[in-house]
C-alpha cells in the first residue's frame, strides 16, 4: 500500500537545535546561557500594552501591521512600503527564500552561522553553498563572492556572526557588494546590530539606501528583550519589500506582539541603557577569558564564542555540571550568551578551570 510522501527536500533538512533550558537543582541556582536571550525583563510599557492586546484577543491582529509599520518608519526614517514584518527575523529567511529561489537555486552563506540558514533553503528546495569562516571565525566576503554563480539567487551576511560574533566592517561590505551581481539579493542580518561597538561598523539603513539589492533583516527578540513574542521585520525597497509581505503568513505577527514591539520602540532611553550594561558585560566577560588564556573571537554581539573543537562537548558537559547551560556546537566550539551577572561570573570560573585543565 502506497502512503502520502512528503517531497525530497523535506527529508533532507537540518534539525534545528534550540538551546536547552537548565534542569532545576536544589543545591545552586542555574542559568539558561544557551539561546542568546536578553536577560531584562521587557522593558518599560511593554507589558502593560501587551496586556490591553490580550483584551482583544477575540479580533485578528491587523494584518498589515499598520501601527508598528507606522512606528518603524518614524524612527529609521524609511517609506512604509519598504517594511515586511514577520515572525521574528527567522521567519523572513523562509519568506525571502520563497519569493526569489526557484529549486535549484543557489543561496550563498558564511558557515559556521546561524543554524537556519540552512534549514530555510533546504525547505526552499534550493541549493546551501556554505562558505567556511576565516580562521578568525569571520566571514571570508571575497571567497563568498567568489561562490556566487549563474544559480545564485541570494547571499546571507551575517554581522555580528552567530553564534561566532565577529561583525563585517563598512568597508569590506562595500567592496564586497561590488562583486556581487545587482540582481543578486544580499541580506545583511542584523540580529544583534544593537551590540555593535566597533570602528568602521556596518551602517544598515545607508547600504539599503545605496544598494537596492540589499535587505536588512532585524529583530525585536535581542535587545528588546521580546523573544517569546516573535516579531522582526525587514527594511528593502519596495518591490522586494512588497514581495516578502505577499509571501507572509496571513495574521502572522499577533496583535500582542505588535503592541508590545511598538512600546518597546516608545522606550529607547531604557533600551541604550540595557543594551550598554550587556555591552559593558560582554567585553568584562571577553576580557577574563582572555586574561585566563582563552584566544576568543571579538565578539559584537550578545555572546561570547569558544572555539574548542573536538573538546566542545566536555565543556558544554562542564558547564552543566557547574549549573550552567551553553550552546555547544559539535566539533566545533560552543556559543555562550551573555547573562545575569552572576551566571557570567560562574562562566568565568568554569572556564577558567576547564583551561587549567
Amino acid at each position: 500500500m502506497s502512503t502520502p510522501r512528503p517531497r525530497a527536500t523535506v527529508t533532507q533538512i537540518p534539525a534545528y537545535v534550540p538551546g536547552k533550558p537548565p534542569v532545576p537543582r536544589d543545591d545552586l541556582v542555574t542559568y539558561k546561557l544557551s539561546s542568546n536571550e536578553n536577560p531584562f525583563p521587557p522593558l518599560p510599557g511593554v507589558i502593560e500594552a501587551a496586556h490591553a492586546a490580550v483584551d482583544l484577543a477575540n479580533r485578528y491582529p491587523d494584518m498589515g501591521n499598520s501601527a508598528l509599520y507606522a512606528g518603524l518608519s518614524e524612527k529609521l526614517g524609511v517609506p512604509v512600503g519598504d517594511l515586511a514584518a514577520g515572525t521574528g527575523s527567522v521567519a523572513l529567511i523562509y519568506q525571502l527564500l520563497q519569493a526569489f529561489c526557484d529549486p535549484g537555486d543557489e543561496v550563498v552563506h558564511a558557515w559556521r552561522s546561524f543554524e537556519a540558514y540552512p534549514i530555510a533553503i533546504t525547505s526552499a528546495a534550493a541549493t546551501s553553498v556554505p562558505v567556511p569562516l576565516t580562521a578568525d571565525a569571520e566571514h571570508d566576503l571575497d571567497a563568498m563572492a567568489a561562490a556566487v554563480t549563474d544559480r545564485t539567487k541570494v547571499v546571507i551576511v551575517c554581522t555580528p556572526n552567530n553564534p561566532t560574533g565577529p561583525s563585517v566592517t563598512q568597508t569590506a561590505l562595500d567592496a564586497f557588494l561590488a562583486q556581487v551581481p545587482s540582481h543578486v539579493v544580499v541580506v545583511v542580518d542584523e540580529a544583534y546590530l544593537e551590540f555593535v561597538r566597533m570602528p568602521d561598523a556596518v551602517d544598515g539603513l545607508a547600504t539599503y539606501r545605496a544598494h537596492p539589492n540589499v535587505v536588512l533583516f532585524r529583530t525585536f527578540s535581542k535587545a528588546y528583550g521580546l523573544a517569546g513574542f516573535r516579531v522582526g521585520y525587514a527594511v528593502a525597497q519596495a518591490e522586494v519589500a512588497a514581495a516578502l509581505r505577499a509571501v507572509s503568513l496571513p495574521f502572522g505577527v499577533s496583535s500582542v506582539a505588535q503592541a508590545a514591539a511598538l512600546a518597546s520602540l516608545d522606550a529607547e532611553e531604557a533600551l541604550l541603557e540595557r543594551v550598554a550594561d550587556l555591552v559593558a558585560e560582554r567585553d568584562r566577560v571577553g576580557a577574563a577569558l582572555r586574561e585566563a588564556g582563552w584566544s576568543i573571537p571579538d565578539s559584537q554581539g550578545n555572546f561570547v564564542w569558544f572555539p574548542l573543537g573536538e573538546r566542545t562537548a566536555d565543556f558544554a558537559a562542564a558547564c552543566d555540571a557547574a549549573g550552567i547551560v551553553v550552546r555547544p556546537f559539535a566539533g566545533a566550539g560552543a556559543r555562550v550568551s551573555i547573562g545575569e551577572v552572576a551566571g557570567n561570573d560562574r562562566l568565568l570560573e568554569v572556564a577558567a578551570a576547564f583551561r587549567r585543565g
